[in-house]
């Protein structure tokens, strides 16, 4: 799993590299406004929920005793609450969404690697499909990775294992954004459970490329590329492992 989660973070480097040589940076520009939009409104959200949320925990807090670590506590807690499930709302929205613009570029990009075309072409049917899948895929990794999120922050508010938790979290988004990059090659290949299936005996290869994503969107700048520049990495190394 290590070997794979290196080779995939090294990817980005690949895929760099042949966005350049194939020229692909048109197929950039669209994911780019979506990611940016997204990004943005989600931000506004996720500040203006935070101070509310916390201000709702102190105002029903019942004794006057404790009221000041509660705060505390309180704000620190539906910070991090509400950046988690902003970061899960943006990467799932930006996967739908910029789905029928990554799909051709994932593979465009296998194209190239393999030499071997897709045996269906563009189709009105095939992009209600894909979109239906991806709603499928979307759903099922946000309910997982939501269960997963609001455990790793309940058990942060136990003092041993809080300075853990930020990591765990950081972990868990970028596996499923990486699960989410994987699908748009996948998709093409298998059904939904068997792509599952791929995803599960490779989890390297998700949590590598997640783990770019996930920084690139934390440098703010990242958000424009990293939607493209992700699914040409994970491209890269998911054909690779097809074989």
């Amino acid at each position: 799993m290590i070997d794979q989660t290196l080779k995939a973070i090294s990817a980005y480097v690949e895929a760099l590299k042949l966005s350049r040589q194939l020229r692909l940076w048109p197929y950039y520009l669209i994911p780019a406004l979506i990611s940016l939009i997204l990004g943005l409104g989600i931000a506004w959200g996720a500040w203006s929920l935070g101070g509310s949320a916390a201000s709702w925990i102190i105002t029903h807090y019942p004794w006057s005793w404790g009221a000041g670590l509660v705060g505390k506590i309180a704000a620190i807690f539906s910070g991090l609450l509400v950046a988690a499930l902003g970061f899960i709302l943006y990467k799932n929205l930006v996967m739908i969404l910029a789905g029928p613009f990554m799909s051709p570029l994932s593979e465009k990009v296998e194209r190239h690697l393999t030499g071997q075309s897709s045996s269906e072409g563009w189709s009105m049917s095939r992009l209600i499909r894909d979109l239906i899948r991806g709603l499928r895929i979307a759903l099922r990794n946000i309910i997982r990775e939501l269960l997963l999120t609001l455990a790793l922050l309940l058990l942060g508010l136990i003092p041993i294992l809080s300075p853990f938790i930020g990591v765990a979290v950081f972990l868990v988004q970028s596996y499923f954004a990486g699960f989410g990059n994987m699908d748009y090659t996948l998709e093409r290949h298998f059904n939904y459970r068997n792509s599952i299936r791929f995803v599960k005996a490779h989890k390297g290869i998700a949590l590598g490329n997640g783990i770019v994503f996930m920084l690139l969107l934390l440098t703010g700048v990242g958000v424009l590329i990293a939607p493209p520049w992700a699914t040409v990495a994970s491209t890269i190394s998911t054909v690779r492992n097809l074989k």
